[in-house]
């Protein structure tokens, strides 16, 4: 659809941020934050309407978070259809979590066919100024992903989570900076193809292996070949594989250490793929984690399912000098 052809009139958002469950009591602090978020929405819906770039200049956000709205929005225009948002808040150590922002994704071009439903998180100081803005996995991958008692404790199972949500956003924003910065310097990219042998005529899996200069200036040709990408991540815990939190895994051998294993959708101007992505995430610098692993493996070998002890998962990595 072209900008100009965009005839919805589009409101200013009010936003009312709950506390009901948490028993929050600052309603000042609160107020800051409800206007903040709502002047945050109703801008993104007028420079959608208007068909021009963000003004971010005088918003209550910092720098990181104007930079993540301002490259999400430029790569991926999107509106606020609600003129009240209502939404529960929850508490954190530094001030508070906003889940669940609904936003329609309508390209000004013929990227899709229909309109996409994303959900987005903002996070606030205690200052009330927003600290990050991102798009979330979807809803049953955030909840799996979240509920993972068993292996990790509240506080870095959230961020886990919120790393997990940067790191598929970079990839749809082209951000190969922030890709830069969360892999680790020596970092290990397997990539899986599938073959068939011509002796045999069977499927096979075959893996290439690349570091992360070679990873990263593949990665920026990909970026540069493609008018968009769009990336996915769902949980996996339906199949059966890791535990019910839905692929988050500890290392036996180092307690910073965590796996976490995905299924992507890949899609792109000039290419598309599934298949299943597993991180081998360093937390050891819980402001800075970075991904030693990273790997890709398609769903099926020919005409079979791959596997779940074929896939990768922690314990493959766990005793590997990275």
């Amino acid at each position: 659809m072209c900008a100009t052809l965009f005839t919805q009139q589009l409101h200013a958002v009010n936003v009312t941020i709950t506390t009901y469950q948490s028993n929050y009591n600052n309603p000042a602090l609160l107020g800051t934050m409800q206007r903040n978020l709502s002047a945050v929405l109703t801008e993104i819906n007028a420079a959608k309407q208007a068909g021009r770039d963000l003004n971010v200049a005088n918003l209550a956000m910092d720098d990181f978070a104007k930079r993540m709205l301002v490259n999400t929005f430029s790569n991926t225009r999107f509106y606020c259809d609600d003129e009240e948002v209502v939404e529960e808040g929850m508490p954190t150590q530094n001030g508070m979590l906003i889940r669940h922002l609904p936003f329609i994704i309508l390209p000004d071009d013929d990227t899709f066919s229909k309109e996409i439903v994303q959900f987005g998180t903002v996070e606030f100081d205690k200052r009330g100024v927003i600290t990050d803005f991102r798009f979330e996995l979807d809803v049953h991958t955030g909840l799996r992903l979240g509920q993972c008692e068993s292996v990790v404790e509240t506080e870095r199972r959230m961020q886990i989570l919120k790393y997990v949500e940067h790191f598929r956003t970079a990839y749809c924003q082209k951000d190969i900076n922030f890709l830069r910065q969360i892999f680790s310097d020596d970092a290990l990219i397997i990539t899986g193809n599938v073959v068939t042998s011509k002796e045999t005529n069977m499927p096979t899996i075959t893996y290439k292996k690349q570091g992360k200069e070679e990873y990263m200036r593949n990665l920026s040709r990909a970026f540069a070949r493609n008018k968009y990408i769009d990336v996915k991540f769902q949980q996996i815990g339906e199949r059966g594989y890791q535990d019910e939190c839905g692929g988050i895994t500890k290392s036996k051998n180092n307690p910073n250490w965590y796996g976490v294993t995905l299924f992507q959708e890949w899609k792109s101007s000039n290419y598309s793929d599934e298949g299943f992505v597993f991180l081998l995430w360093d937390f050891t610098d819980d402001a800075k984690p970075v991904i030693h692993v990273r790997t890709w493996q398609p769903e099926y070998v020919g005409d079979r399912k791959l596997t779940d002890e074929e896939m990768f998962n922690v314990d493959d990595f766990g005793d590997v000098s990275i």
